[in-house]
């Protein structure tokens, strides 16, 4: 069993996990961050974002269990992108559109977490996800409230407003940033301009 304020804090990278962590200890909450992101593609990105939330957890002293981690209880597979790809592909030319593919997204993450804090005993589970303001604020927190239950609460803390006290620690303190959600679509999105701007009439 954990202890009566413990709570395992869905990380999605390091810079997004600092505030959540500070928010939730001022709370009276102590988090165990926990890496689970099949949607980070390729893997070199998924591999420096693991690397940011270990460098988090060092900085704030937090408990940090890694889903792709024998030595954490973990499956060396849950790196692997193939339930990304099955989930995107069902969606078929639906995966373009933002508001089917990510909702789809939080419940390939948050599912594996609440069965991760039900097997090790937490009481309570949240997400650095609540942090972006990028993200679908409510998808978050409806998928995090269809796999709470009894025994297991979800924590749907608004991070948002620590967003820029968020962003001027990891700066501070070296942690990688990245430039896109994380998925083969976000980037596709995210870069996409560039790639117009380089075919329109009269560039090279």
């Amino acid at each position: 069993m954990q202890p009566a304020n413990a709570v395992l804090l869905h990380a999605c990278c390091g810079p997004c996990s600092i505030m959540p962590v500070l928010r939730l200890r001022e709370l009276g909450f102590a988090p165990t961050l926990y890496f689970h992101n099949p949607n980070i593609h390729p893997l070199s990105e998924y591999l420096r974002r693991r690397q940011g939330v270990l460098d988090v957890a060092r900085r704030l002293d937090a408990p940090v269990l890694l889903a792709d981690s024998p030595a954490d209880g973990g499956d060396p597979l849950a790196a692997h992108p193939r339930p990304w790809l099955e989930a995107m592909a069902a969606l078929g030319e639906g995966m373009t559109d933002m508001a089917r593919r990510c909702p789809l997204c939080y419940e390939l993450r948050l599912k594996p977490t609440a069965r991760f804090a039900r097997g090790l005993g937490f009481a309570r589970f949240s997400t650095s996800l609540l942090y972006s303001r990028y993200q679908n604020h409510q998808a978050i927190l409806d998928a995090g409230a269809r796999h709470a239950g009894p025994d297991l609460a979800f924590l749907g803390e608004d991070f948002r407003p620590w967003l820029l006290d968020g962003v001027r620690l990891s700066k501070e303190w070296g942690i990688y940033r990245q430039q896109y959600c994380g998925c083969l679509l976000g980037e596709y999105d995210r870069y996409k301009r560039e790639l117009d701007e380089a075919r329109a009439p009269g560039t090279s």
